[in-house]
Order: C-alpha cells, then structure tokens, then sequence
C-alpha cells in the first residue's frame, strides 16, 4: 500500500472488545455496485466506494442466520443457546437434513447430535430484558448435555434493547464447566453476511482457543465454507495427507479441543479468503501462527500454488513438487478434453460466455479458472464487495482482464436484469437461488452444499476442476428444464424494466456508485 493511499483495511484485531467492527468500518465493505471491475478497484483505492440504499429492495442477508447458525449446529460437543425469539432459531431445524447424506464410511462423525435451546424472547423481554431466561437457559444446556462450550447467538431482539450479554456470562460463569462463547450476530448490525464471520471468529479467538502446549508442526489450519462439498473435504485431506500433513479442519464437526489447538498449527491456509481472514489475522497476531490469504485450491494454477505456499510453511517443498507432478500427470488430460468439448461448441472459435453469480472468494478463484477451462466471464455477479480483496482482484484483472461486476446480495431482479441483457451462454446460480432465470440457454448452480457427498459435486483441487468442467458441460446441454421453464411460467418482471440500462436502477443515490 502506498503512503499516499486512503486507509483500506483496519487489519488490528482487538479481543479486549466484544465483538469485531462491521465489514463497513473494517474494509469498506458494500453491496451495491455495477460497472467495469477495473473502475471498482479504481474506486476502492481512492476511498470513493459507498455503502448505499435501493429505492426498492427484494431480499437481503442476516448476520445470524446466513451460514453462521449452520457452522456453529455442527460444533460437535457444544450446545447453542438463540437468545431470540423463537423464529430465529429455524435455520436449525434444517441440518440434518443437510447433512443426513453424509455416510460415515465417508467420514462423517456417529457420536454426533445437535444441541440447541432459544430464550425465546417476547413482547414483555422486549421491555424489561431477559438477562434471567438467558442464564436460565445456559443452567438448563449444561445440566442436559454437558457441553464442553456452549454458544450464544444473539438476534435483533437482544441487540435493539441493549441486552448485557456479558454481564450475564461473567455471572454465571464460575458456576459452569462448559466455556460459554458469546457470539454477537445480531442481524441489524450489518448488511454484509461477511460481520458474521468476522463476529464467529472473533468469539473463538476471545473464547476458546488457547496459548500452545507445542507447535505441530505437521497441522494446517483450514477454515471449510458451507459451499464446499464433503468430497472437497476429503480432496484436500488427500493432497495435504500425501505431503505428510494433517488437517485441522474447523468449525464443521470440528471439536472444541480442535479450536483450542488452532495455536498450534504450522500455517493457516485458505479455502475461502474471505471467509479466513479475520481468524487468520488473529491467529498470527496472538499466537504467531503465519498465514496466506491467496490462492484457494480451485483450478489447477490456483491449486499449484496454494500446495507451494503451505509447503513453504511446513517445509514440505519436495513432496508438494512431487505431488504436484503426480496429480498434473493423471488430470491434465481430462481438463484437457473438457477444454476442447467446450471449444466446439459455439461456431467460428467463439468462447462460451459464462455468468457466475459468486462470493469474494469464489470471484477471485472461479474467473481465472474459467480462463483455464477455455471458456469467458465477461461480467460476474458477487454478493459483497470489501477491500479485503482488493490487491488479489487486481492480480485476477491483470491475469484475465477486466470484466463488468454488480455487486448485489440476493436482489433477483438485478439479476434476471444483467442476465436479460447480456444473454450469456450459462448463467452460475448460487444453490438457494436455483433456476431463477427464465431461460433457453443452460444454468445450473455456481457451487454444491457441504451436504453434498457426490464426487460430481467437488470442486477443489485438480480432481474437483475436473468434476467441475464436466458439470458446467452437463449443465450446458441439459436445456429441459429452460425450455419447460419458458413454456410454463410468467416472467416475474416488467418489460419496462429490463429496457432500462442500468440493473441497479433502483439505487437512492447515483452518484455514490459507478454505473
């Protein structure tokens, strides 16, 4: 960063605080954007990026409920108390389902089953508090579990009314075994999900993980998203294995006592940046236990250099390189093949233009993957936008060029809009948003669910870019579903509308964003 730059990322992280600050106030983050991806970067380096209103809005994400409730059901001897009303404890409801697939000949843990409990706060907690249910319901965790932590999700209820949340911890603390982690998710506080994140990681940091007995030095810390498949997770398990390394893998079915070894690792490496950062930065600065942000392990270049980089941490250079030749040796030529098949089919050499509705981290991973499967992304959907990517976005426009980007989170009708207009070949869709587009040309879904088992799902490392490109090829000629979608359905928007240029239309302010 140069000197005369505007300050981009607050990187110090303060555990004598709470909680952490907003994506917002940390990085600058937004998610209302359209234009070139070159003006974006132009933009967040002179501090002009704002956080916007729409004048109509569809949908929006929720600290809470938005992948943080999923991560911390599967801590596997934790119990979780929703200090909420009880509707916001309904993303639990849906994990076994998620994940009910997962044969334990794949892994999947049999001494595992979910503990949640809610307050469920009412109109009366909403005027005098319900610091008492609170620390009832923490009593009532550990007398029928016996958790080993017991995690607090806070809501919108608890965070209009100014609930002492701490307070009530410190109280009931020396009289419980379990090590209560308060987490404040509240959805208000943020538009971005990312604060999620950030507030997950900054609880366990303050909370559970603990001063290393030793440095392992074969351990590498790998934080999984929810939108990395079972088999990814067995991929990369495989890979670091044949190096002679073990995965820590957290927070899904991790155990409390592997958080308390997260201090113990040799590096932190990422799947998701995005996802990472805020424990990868505590993690060194508490702890010093050295990280990088990019690459992620999607795509064969990507995957190169991810392997190099925690080789370069573990002082296994020698058998990344041999495991690199290895695995090049058997995939090369099938990603080989999938780059011809997509080659042939648009007339005169014409690439297939490819729409991918993705995350911070999938943004920077999946556009140059694209490039290596021989296929164009000339404009991406991305759910949030924050300064935390900036310098690798900038790698990423210097490797495949520039491209359009809107930044949007769930807004289907900016979507349709860009997707109506610039009529790619395949729009990518993210899997709680299917076929949302009325289409003739091909769609399928961006990325699978970790309750996904299937080897066709996997995306990481070089056999997932191989299952990958074999998926998009399905999905490109697989045009039944478009076709019945078109005949049977009305459309869900104006003509009006996808006349006018811009898909963020609906923006309150147009100076604040590039269009």
């Amino acid at each position: 960063m140069q000197e005369s730059e505007v300050h981009l990322v607050n990187e110090k992280i303060d555990l004598s605080e709470n909680t952490c600050p907003n994506r917002e106030e940390r990085a600058n983050g937004i998610n209302l954007y359209y234009g070139k991806a070159s003006d974006l970067v132009k933009d967040a380096r002179a501090g002009k990026l704002k956080q916007c209103d729409r004048k109509f809005q569809q949908t929006s994400g929720c600290t809470l409920n938005f992948y943080l409730t999923v991560r911390v059901n599967t801590i596997r001897d934790a119990s979780i108390i929703y200090h909420a009303p009880v509707g916001c404890s309904c993303p639990s409801l849906g994990y076994r389902e998620m994940f009910q697939h997962i044969p334990a000949s794949l892994g999947a843990p049999d001494n595992y089953d979910l503990h949640w409990m809610t307050t469920s706060m009412n109109e009366k907690d909403m005027v005098y508090g319900s610091t008492d249910k609170l620390k009832a319901a923490i009593k009532e965790a550990e007398r029928r579990y016996s958790p080993k932590a017991i995690f607090i999700l806070t809501s919108c209820a608890s965070g209009i009314i100014g609930e002492d949340i701490e307070g009530a911890v410190n109280e009931v603390q020396p009289d419980t075994r379990a090590t209560i982690v308060p987490i404040h998710c509240e959805g208000i506080r943020s538009r971005l999900v990312q604060t999620g994140y950030d507030a997950f990681w900054h609880a366990i940091l303050k909370y559970l993980v603990k001063e290393p007995k030793k440095k392992q030095k074969d351990l590498v810390n790998v934080a999984s998203m929810l939108s990395y498949t079972w088999q990814d997770r067995l991929e990369i398990k495989r890979l670091l294995g044949r190096m002679g390394l073990r995965v820590n893998y957290v927070p899904e079915f991790a155990s409390v006592e592997q958080f308390e070894q997260l201090s113990e690792a040799a590096v932190t490496a990422p799947l998701c940046p995005t996802y990472t950062d805020y424990l990868s930065r505590g993690l060194e600065q508490e702890y010093g236990v050295p990280y990088f942000m990019y690459p992620s392990p999607m795509g064969f270049a990507n995957t190169d250099g991810w392997l190099r980089e925690i080789a370069k941490h573990t002082g296994k250079e020698k058998e990344a390189e041999i495991v690199i030749a290895e695995e090049h040796k058997k995939w090369d030529p099938k990603l080989k093949a999938i780059k011809e098949e997509f080659s042939k089919l648009k007339p005169n050499g014409e690439k297939v233009e490819i729409l991918g509705a993705l995350g911070q981290g999938r943004l920077l991973a999946q556009v140059p993957y694209f490039d290596e499967l021989g296929v164009k992304s000339s404009a991406a959907m991305c759910q949030d936008y924050d300064n935390l990517i900036l310098e690798e976005l900038e790698k990423v426009l210097e490797t495949v060029g520039d491209f359009n980007i809107l930044v949007n989170t769930f807004q289907a009708a900016e979507q349709a809009h860009i997707n109506r207009r610039l009529d790619p070949d395949m729009t990518l869709t993210c899997p709680f948003q299917g076929s949302s587009y009325k289409r003739l040309k091909g769609v399928t879904r961006v990325h699978a669910l970790r309750g996904d088992p299937n080897l066709w799902a996997q995306q990481s490392a070089y056999a997932g870019a191989v299952a990958y490109g074999n998926f998009l090829l399905q999905g490109f000629k697989s045009t039944s579903l478009q076709r019945t979608m078109k005949a049977k359905t009305k459309d869900g928007y104006r003509s009006w509308y996808y006349e006018q240029e811009n898909p963020i239309f609906f923006i309150d302010n147009d100076e604040a964003v590039s269009t």
